[in-house]
């Protein structure tokens, strides 16, 4: 694929044999290069450091260990755009919450006061607040926590059953989930202001809703029963809760699990062959997804950043494994796209990815044991081919400069 051109001057992709730059560099030593033509390799070597598509990039791989006393059982949850990433750990009493960070490893989050010595963390903002749910002196609540004020009660609905779970959070704390009462099982949502609130269910429906996902606009993902079945919904503050329907030849099944800041929706529903993997968009309605090659008709999907990339879990010609979803690459197993030195894992859910398009999940690692990664996507060699010509470009003339008597 051609890279844009720039007045005049078109890039190639590949950088092969070097003819394109020993030109430039040639033509750099002849005549003066002008501040514009500066300006134009300022802008190659810009757009060339970027990070390459996510058709055919490569990802590193990261091992992201587990807790102290844990017996190799870790799962990551979601990530954040800071990098910081959260899930659980086995540890020798139980699972425990955790945040990850590049500097200081897995962090043991704890659990509420008069807890059973288990925590589970689901979602974390940009501001490293973290939620999930933790049994309590009385029952099992949803939490918030901060690095400042550690593990905060959630509570639960007025006439609860001493049950909550919380399974996403947006950049403004807003945190979303589900409370059980001896009556019901309903989505909420709760604010520092206001505490919780239900958010009711679809027409219809048994008083069932959970909701998974939240963005920065406060709309609402999740499932509600309705009158024929369990449906993806989205709720937002001035439109209550919208039935998002199911794709073609279902039978009444959807669920929606993530949703991002340009209300692109993405889950899981019925088809007339299987259960897939969907995005959902106000203007095209619920797109089917595919699964991966060989997959017994079966996929779904977890999280969607902001450039639209998605992630999830489909079967496969070799069992369940991990994918990314991108609109020019279509789905593909995350097993390859790693390099050859990190070839020995096996992916077998994504669970989260940022907007840098870093991704997270567990899978096995080459010794086998369950562990939660970290991927990030390396540039590729004909990305750094261009730079170094760029470079060239700009120190050839003041060679060439000196060298005169």
């Amino acid at each position: 694929m051609a890279m844009p051109t720039t007045n005049g001057l078109r890039c190639a992709q590949r950088v092969d044999g070097g003819s394109w730059c020993r030109t430039l560099i040639s033509a750099a030593g002849a005549v003066r290069i002008s501040s514009m033509r500066f300006r134009s390799v300022f802008t190659l070597i810009f757009l060339a450091a970027l990070p390459a598509t996510a058709h055919g990039v490569i990802y590193s791989v990261q091992d992201l260990g587990d807790l102290p006393g844990g017996t190799d059982g870790s799962s990551a949850m979601d990530i954040n755009d800071l990098g910081q990433v959260v899930g659980y750990s086995r540890t020798g009493t139980g699972y425990r919450a955790f945040l990850w960070t590049s500097g200081g490893g897995m962090q043991n989050l704890g659990d509420l006061p008069g807890g059973e010595d288990y925590s589970y963390a689901f979602a974390i903002n940009d501001l490293g607040q973290v939620v999930g749910y933790s049994p309590a002196a009385t029952g099992t609540h949803a939490f918030l926590w901060t690095s400042g004020g550690g593990m905060q009660d959630l509570g639960y609905l007025p006439g609860g059953a001493d049950y909550s779970v919380a399974n996403g959070i947006n950049n403004s704390g807003q945190v979303v989930g589900r409370r059980n009462s001896s009556l019901n099982t309903n989505a909420f949502l709760w604010t520092s202001g206001g505490g919780m609130q239900g958010l009711g269910d679809l027409p219809g429906g048994w008083d069932f809703s959970e909701a998974y996902g939240i963005n920065d606009l406060g709309q609402v993902v999740g499932v509600s029963d309705a009158a024929t079945g369990r449906r993806a919904f989205l709720w937002t503050s001035d439109g209550g809760m919208q039935d998002l329907g199911d794709l073609a030849g279902g039978s009444d099944y959807s669920y929606a699990n993530g949703i991002n800041n340009l209300g692109q929706v993405v889950g899981v529903s019925d088809a007339a062959t299987g259960k897939h993997a969907f995005l959902w968009t106000s203007g095209g309605g619920m797109q089917d997804l595919g699964y991966l090659p060989g997959g017994a008709d079966y996929s779904e999907a977890k999280c969607i950043n902001t450039a639209g990339q998605v992630v999830g879990v489909s079967q496969s010609s070799v069992g369940i494994r991990a994918f990314l979803w991108t609109s020019d690459g279509g789905m593909q197993d995350l097993d390859s796209l790693v390099g050859d030195s990190d070839a020995n894992w096996t992916f077998l859910r994504a669970a989260g990815i940022n907007s840098q398009g870093q991704i997270v999940g567990y899978g096995w690692n080459p010794r086998g044991a369950t562990r939660a990664f970290l991927l990030t996507p390396l540039p590729e060699p004909s990305t750094w081919g261009l730079v170094l010509c760029g470079l060239g470009a700009l120190i050839a003339p003041r060679l060439a400069r000196r060298r005169k008597p």
